[in-house]
């Protein structure tokens, strides 16, 4: 007797695309057998034919920002958000929130203003800076997934940014205990040669975050696995160019990984408008040809897994008034929207949802060693999304969960519609009380 039999026509497994019944039992996944097994359970749920049965997605890179800065994004609106969009699993960055989880004391403060807001489950990653060496240990000990730096100015003061020997010495540490290291991978030297950003132009912005500032510091970051043997991995790629360099060095045995995000899969420069500051992000969006080189590395898998880089703020802190690409606050705000982002995308280039859920959720679950998450097989927590293909929507800002309404999705047409969320074998309501957990790694 099982406590929930879902079955589907089409859902995502090892095998690919292949209809299912799947057995629940004490919230992890206990069997996966033909559509029409014959288990009894306390609830049988069949599921539309117009649907698929994904894994919940794991995003491992959201900004929550609380505590200390809970008017940007807290944790009870966030993972609101994430729910809404399929997502089962995010993992909070160190930073933007106060204070920074740079110590266990920080990661305890987070942990407990998270408690009881979570609707779903939250990993929280440590943060790398300036004088914190001797708290990386005792912070990996409490549970983070791994360690975030930055390599120029992260844009809040209290979390400064490691050089290239702090970056030497933090890899080195790191590699000690056998933990990973995630680099924002722009290098402040090149940045502080390139243009100011100012205006409204949009081009402007762009110049002053040169693909240069990137290719030179994964290079530094390659080269600084290779020496020390840590396990690395590069957020939000923008540039195309050092793919190349990206695939050799994994050749070469350095244990370098590479994630995206749905607006450098979506959007390029070349359409952003004057003034269009709700687009602004760090690094920046690029031409269409550079997207396209992005996704060919998604496909060959170069770039390992999409996630969304949630990085909200008040409105006015986006400068929509003035529109100046320079005063305003760099983050784009897509929790609840990178799976039909990215469906519509994939699909132009004739990629599948199997593909889809390998980047969006199984990459992202084992990159960050949450060994029960991203996949749907035996012996898994049952996290689902559900979600509806060839159903389509026009984003309405003002209808997404996230603390603030604003997004350069807005208005868009997206491809694929989440009917419903499933966390530990139940499905999720998004008005009623919160069921996620805190996880360690």
């Amino acid at each position: 007797m099982y406590d929930v039999l879902l079955r589907a026509r089409r859902v995502i497994t090892s095998d690919g695309e292949v209809d299912r019944c799947i057995g629940v039992q004490d919230g992890r996944i206990a069997a996966i057998e033909p559509f029409d097994a014959r288990l009894e359970a306390a609830r049988d749920v069949v599921l539309e034919d117009d649907v698929v049965l994904m894994p919940g997605l794991v995003d491992s890179h959201v900004h929550v920002n609380e505590p200390g800065r809970t008017e940007w994004e807290g944790f009870a609106t966030a993972t609101r958000a994430a729910a809404a969009g399929g997502v089962t699993t995010i993992v909070d960055m160190p930073l933007n929130s106060i204070p920074p989880t740079i110590d266990v004391a920080a990661l305890d403060a987070k942990r407990e203003a998270a408690e009881g807001q979570a609707v779903v489950d939250v990993a929280f990653w440590g943060g790398a800076v300036p004088g914190n060496l001797s708290e990386l240990q005792g912070l990996y000990d409490a549970g983070v997934v791994g360690f975030k730096c930055f390599l120029a100015s992260s844009g809040v003061e209290e979390f400064p940014h490691l050089d290239a020997r702090g970056l030497q010495a933090a890899l080195g540490e790191i590699s000690s205990f056998g933990g990973l290291m995630i680099v924002h991978a722009e290098a402040a030297h090149v940045l502080e040669h390139a243009p100011s950003a100012h205006g409204r132009w949009y081009r402007e912005f762009l110049a002053s975050r040169p693909r240069r500032a990137e290719n030179v510091a994964i290079g530094m970051v390659i080269e600084s696995s290779r020496r020390t043997g840590c396990r690395v991995h590069l957020v939000h790629l923008s540039s195309s160019d050092e793919l190349s360099e990206i695939a050799e060095a994994r050749r070469d045995g350095v244990p370098v990984t590479v994630e995206t995000c749905p607006h450098y899969l979506t959007f390029c420069a070349e359409e952003i408008a004057d003034g269009a500051t709700q687009f602004k992000c760090c690094p920046p969006i690029r031409e269409a040809g550079n997207r396209e080189l992005l996704w060919r590395g998604l496909v060959d898998g170069t770039i390992d897994c999409v996630v969304s880089d949630h990085s909200p703020c008040p409105p006015e802190l986006k400068r929509l008034d003035t529109g100046d690409f320079g005063a305003a606050w760099g983050g784009i705000a897509s929790l609840q929207l990178g799976l039909p982002a990215v469906w519509t995308q994939a699909r132009r280039r004739r990629r599948s949802l199997t593909d889809v859920a390998r980047w969006m959720a199984e990459q992202p679950a084992r990159i960050t060693g949450l060994t029960t998450k991203g996949r749907i097989a035996v012996g898994l927590d049952a996290d689902f999304c559900v979600f509806a293909p060839d159903e389509a929507f026009v984003v309405d800002q003002a209808k997404l969960r996230q603390r603030h309404p604003i997004t350069p999705y807005d208005g868009m047409p997206l491809a694929g519609l989440i009917r419903c969320t499933w966390l530990r074998g139940e499905q999720l309501d998004l008005d009623g009380p919160p069921r996620g957990r805190l996880l360690t790694r």
